[in-house]
């Protein structure tokens, strides 16, 4: 089967990559027909599928996976007063997928995002190159000329210092898209019919302090490492703003990444993004964000966490009382927001307890 790991010398596949390890979250308002063209890659996995909008509508999942479902009624039973924090008619609502796995890694793909081909024609099987990317180490403290040196084929190019060649835990393995290209409403109405036929061959670490746009459209995560800050923010309905969840949230998690020494890969697995949103329907989305980010950009590149923020949630903390103090003052949504951040955590800590841990390291 593709996306298994075939034992030497047999030609009976064995156990997939991570199968009892990686939860698969799909946000939608529709059917998922689209998992046909991934059940070769998909079926092994368990899905959460979060359903945003009417909850009253029912969901037609393909059958042969194994998947559990989500809707309002059900964030708002499960979360009571804090379902607040999560976003309604947005694709942000795929956070609350992320709350109540209880696996280590988390994939999410958009119901619109298709298998795409490599330039051979074969299949790409993006789950796969994921876990590769999560499971090898990552190099932001020092560029490497020749991009991932833990490839095949690849290595460390002369001058890179040995004493950093060992790498860092990878906590984010963020993948792209050919066809529809995930471009802003301007760009997109400028250029109509641009897609992105290039097929890049190169898997790269982001360099510490530096900041890039994630898209949460085909996105895997060590649940572990960084769980508590992939919060998609407070977007969709009844709030200012849309389509800036998944960057809002790769900012935050970016800079804790740099404080905490973890990597964040961007390159290889491309998906096929089949569709492009209505570009005049983004630009009300978007407007107020496009201004806003020339002083959010700013302040997560200026922003220095604490030292004695030793963990994620105190990092998170920590940032949403800088969101609120510095960003607070551009509009009350960020006032808003900077709580909603609060209330993530706090709903997080109470579905994921942490475990108690005895003075020689055993679980009491």
């Amino acid at each position: 089967m593709a996306g298994t790991v075939t034992v030497p010398g047999s030609s009976v596949p064995s156990t997939p990559l991570l199968k009892d390890e990686l939860d698969i979250v799909i946000p939608t308002i529709r059917n998922l027909d689209f998992l046909e063209m991934w059940r070769p890659f998909f079926q092994p996995y368990h899905l959460i599928i979060v359903q945003d909008g009417d909850p009253t509508k029912t969901i037609k999942v393909p059958e042969g996976f194994d998947y559990e479902l989500y809707n309002r009624n059900d964030i708002n039973r499960i979360l009571g007063p804090k379902a607040s924090c999560i976003s309604f008619k947005d694709s942000a609502c795929r956070c609350f997928g992320y709350m109540v796995s209880k696996k280590k890694y988390i994939y999410t793909i958009d119901d619109d995002c298709f298998v795409a081909k490599d330039p051979t024609g074969k299949d790409i099987n993006a789950l796969e190159q994921h876990i590769k990317n999560i499971m090898s180490p990552s190099t932001p403290f020092f560029f490497n000329t020749l991009y991932d040196p833990y490839r095949e084929g690849a290595d460390f190019v002369r001058g890179y210092p040995f004493s950093l060649r060992e790498g860092t835990h990878t906590a984010v393995s963020h993948g792209l898209w050919l066809n529809i290209p995930d471009y802003d409403a301007p760009t997109q109405l400028v250029k109509p019919k641009e897609r992105n036929e290039r097929y890049v061959d190169a898997v790269m670490t982001i360099p510490k302090g530096t900041l890039f746009p994630m898209c949460g459209m085909n996105l895997c995560f060590d649940r572990d490492l960084i769980g508590p800050a992939m919060y998609f923010g407070l977007m969709g309905d009844g709030q200012p703003i849309g389509r800036y969840d998944d960057m809002w949230a790769g900012w935050c998690v970016k800079v804790i990444c740099d404080h905490l020494s973890l990597g964040v890969k961007t390159g290889l697995p491309y998906i096929w993004h089949s569709k492009a949103s209505n570009p005049f329907v983004n630009l009300r989305k978007e407007y107020k964000g496009i201004f806003w980010q020339e002083d959010i950009i700013p302040f997560f590149q200026n922003v220095t966490i604490p030292k004695d923020c030793d963990t994620v949630q105190k990092c998170y903390l920590y940032l949403s009382g800088e969101v609120k103090e510095k960003l607070g003052k551009i509009d009350p949504y960020f006032v808003k927001l900077a709580d909603a951040m609060v209330t993530w955590i706090e709903a997080w800590d109470e579905l994921n307890p942490a475990t108690p841990v005895a003075e020689n390291g055993k679980v009491k």
